[in-house]
C-alpha cells in the first residue's frame, strides 16, 4: 500500500532549526530564545508521541508551538518509532503517526534507525538498539522503513544510528547507502552518531564519506556528546546537554557545500540554558542562511514492504546490551562498554524512585546486571510490565524471598511506601499573615526511623563519586557501611519530610524541633508569629515552608 497521492513530494527550504522535547520547564525553551534574538534559527523540530491526542496531553508547550507553527515551521521527530526490531510497527500507530505529521504541517518525519521499543515500552533512556551493519540487518531496516512510508504522506527521513561497537562488514555509511538504495528514502545525516562509529571503527572522522551519497541527505543534525576513553579506544557518548565539539562543527562546515539537496540543519541542543543555546545557535546562523531555496522535488515510494527476514537477532543484542549473555566474537570490547552505559541509564532511571533499595540491592555492576538479566525486567518489553522502577520492585520482592534481609527489606517498604504520601490531600495555600507547608512538600510517618538510612545513602554517593574522580574507578566495596546501617533502624514511628524534586521524590533529614513545627503545619496553615522566628528562617531557606 502507498499512501500519497501527489505525484511528487515538495520539500520546503527549512534552514536551521532547535530540537525541543515540547516541555515548558526544559532548556532551553525555544520561543524564549526567539523573543531574545529574532531570526536566530527557523523551525523548531520536536520529539513526542506518535499520536497528536498523547502529544497534545502531555506536552506543555504544544500549545505554543501549535499557535506559531505558521511563523515557525515544525518537523516532527518521533523516537517512538521502530525501523528496526523483531516486529513492524502496527498500522494504527502508523496511522496516528501520519495524522500528527498532516496536522502540523511537518513536511517529512526523521527518524534513526533502530530498535526504539518493545511491548510498548522504550529502552531505559530511549537507548534504542542498532543493527548489525550486515546485510540481513539491512534487509531488516529495509522492511521496517518500507512498512512505515508506506502510511506515510511525508517522506521518511532515514538517520545513520550511534554505535558503541563494531558489528557487521559493513561501515555504518555504507549501510545507509544501501537502505537508501533500496528504499529511496531520503537520508538525514547525524554528525555525531558518525563520530560514534569512526571511533568504535577505529576510523578517520571522514572516512566513508568519499562515495556516500551526499546528494540524498536532506537534513543533518548536529548536538553535544562527550568522548571517553578506555582500553586505549575512544566511545562517543551522544548526549545533548553536552557541548558541540569542535570537530562537529569542522565537519558540518565541509559538508553543507557537498549536500545539494539540503533543507535543514538542527541543532540538538536539549538541556542547554537559553545564555549557552545563544552562543551555539549564532556560530550555526552564520553558517547556515535563512533565504529560502527552491522547494525539492521528490518522487513518492511505491516499493512493497518486504518481510523480516529475522536473520539480525534483535533479541540476541539485547541480550549482550544488558550484560545476560557475552559477545561471541566481534568487538567485545565495544560491546562491554554498550553494556556499562546501558546499566548506567537503568541505575539512573532507577535512582529517581529508588535511591537507597538500588544501592543497596543493585549498588555493583554485577547486582546491576543481575537485575538487568532478569526475567521481570524481560517482560517489561514482553507487555508484562509497567515500568523499570515497577519490573525492579518485583525483582526485589524475588531476592527477598530468596535471601531475607530485615534491614533491606525495611528499606525497599519505606520507597515502596514512599508515593502514597503525594496522594494525601493538599493543604490550602496559607493566608496573608500565615505560614504553611510548601506545595511540593509533605509530613508522612513509617514504622522505624531510618533517618541514619536516608543519610548514609546520601553521604556515601557522594563520598564514592568523589573519589571516582581521584581514582579514576567508582570504589563500590564501600557500600558494605549501607548495608549495616540498614540493619539497624531506630524505633518508630517515625515521621520524615518529603519534597518532590524532578521525577522523583527527595526525603530530608531536618532536626527534632523543625520537624515538630512541619508535622503541626501540615494539619494547617498557622500564623507567622505561632513559628519561632529561627525555625521560620530555615524553614523558608530550605524550601520547606511558603508565606502566605
Amino acid at each position: 500500500m502507498s499512501l500519497p497521492d501527489a505525484t511528487a513530494w515538495q520539500l520546503p527550504w527549512r534552514g536551521l532549526g532547535l530540537s525541543s522535547n515540547l516541555d515548558a520547564a526544559d532548556q532551553p525553551h525555544p520561543y524564549r530564545l526567539l523573543a531574545e534574538s529574532p531570526g536566530l534559527f527557523d523551525f523548531v523540530e520536536y520529539s513526542a508521541p506518535l499520536s497528536l491526542e498523547e502529544t497534545r496531553a502531555q506536552a506543555s508547550l504544544f500549545p505554543q508551538m501549535w499557535e506559531r507553527r505558521q511563523d515557525v515551521p515544525v518537523l516532527f521527530h518521533p523516537v517512538h518509532l521502530n525501523l528496526y526490531g523483531p516486529e513492524l510497527e502496527p498500522a494504527k500507530a502508523l496511522a496516528d503517526l501520519d495524522a500528527h505529521a498532516r496536522a502540523v504541517g511537518s513536511a517529512w518525519v526523521g527518524n534513526d534507525i533502530g530498535w526504539w521499543h518493545s511491548g510498548g515500552q522504550p529502552f531505559p533512556g530511549y537507548l534504542y538498539f542498532t543493527p548489525p551493519f550486515t546485510e540481513a540487518g539491512v534487509r531488516d531496516s529495509v522492511a521496517h522503513a518500507l512498512h512505515v512510508q508506506s502510511h506515510l504522506s511525508v517522506p521518511l527521513a532515514l538517520e545513520n544510528p550511534a554505535a558503541f561497537a563494531k558489528r557487521g562488514e559493513l561501515h555504518v555509511l555504507d549501510f545507509m547507502a544501501r537502505v537508501h538504495a533500496r528504499t529511496g528514502l531520503p537520508m538525514l545525516l547525524d554528525l555525531g552518531h558518525l563520530l560514534s562509529y569512526q571511533l568504535a571503527a577505529g576510523l578517520p572522522l571522514e572516512a566513508g564519506l568519499d562515495g556516500f551519497p551526499l546528494d540524498k541527505v536532506i537534513e543533518i543534525h548536529i548536538a553535544g556528546g562527550v568522548i571517553t576513553r578506555r582500553s586505549g579506544r575512544g566511545y562517543y557518548v551522544d548526549d545533548h546537554t553536552q557541548p558541540v565539539r569542535e570537530e562537529l562543527f569542522g565537519l558540518l562546515e565541509s559538508l553543507l557545500p557537498r549536500c545539494p539537496s539540503l533543507r535543514a540543519v538542527t541543532f540538538e541542543g536539549d538541556g542547554h540554558p537559553l545564555e549557552v543555546a545563544l552562543l551555539t545557535l549564532r556560530r550555526l546562523r552564520k553558517l547556515v542562511p535563512s533565504a529560502p531555496r527552491p522547494p525539492l522535488v521528490l518522487t513518492p515510494v511505491t516499493e512493497p514492504a518486504p518481510a523480516l527476514t529475522r536473520e539480525s537477532q534483535p533479541w540476541s543484542l539485547y541480550e549482550t546490551g544488558y550484560g545476560a549473555k557475552p559477545e561471541t566474537g566481534g568487538d567485545t570490547e565495544g560491546a562491554r562498554a554498550e553494556t556499562d552505559f546501558r546499566l548506567a541509564v537503568v541505575a539512573e532511571t532507577l535512582d529517581r524512585d529508588w535511591p537507597i533499595s538500588r544501592l543497596l540491592l543493585a549498588g555493583t555492576r554485577e547486582d546491576l546486571r543481575a537485575f538487568t538479566a532478569s526475567k521481570e525486567f524481560r517482560e517489561l518489553f514482553e507487555g508484562l510490565g509497567r515500568s523499570p522502577g515497577h519490573a525492579f520492585a518485583a525483582w526485589t520482592r524475588r531476592r527477598l524471598r530468596e535471601h531475607p534481609d530485615e534491614g533491606v527489606a525495611a528499606a525497599v517498604s519505606f520507597e515502596t511506601f514512599l508515593p502514597n504520601v503525594f496522594m494525601m490531600r493538599s493543604l490550602a495555600a496559607p493566608a496573608p499573615g500565615q505560614v504553611g507547608l510548601a506545595e511540593d512538600v509533605r509530613v508522612g510517618t513509617f514504622p522505624a526511623d531510618l533517618t541514619e538510612l536516608v543519610f548514609a545513602a546520601r553521604s556515601l554517593r557522594r563520598h564514592l563519586t568523589g573519589r571516582a574522580w581521584a581514582c579514576e574507578v567508582l570504589d563500590v566495596s564501600g557500600l558494605e557501611a549501607l548495608a549495616q546501617v540498614a540493619r539497624r533502624p531506630a524505633p518508630g514511628p517515625w515521621s520524615f519530610v518529603v519534597r518532590r524534586r524532578g521525577r522523583g521524590p527527595e526525603v530530608l533529614t531536618v532536626p527534632p524541633s523543625l520537624l515538630e513545627v512541619l508535622r503541626s503545619l501540615a494539619r494547617a496553615p498557622q500564623p507567622v508569629e505561632a513559628v519561632p522566628s529561627a525555625l521560620l528562617a530555615e524553614g523558608l531557606a530550605r524550601g520547606l515552608l511558603r508565606r502566605g
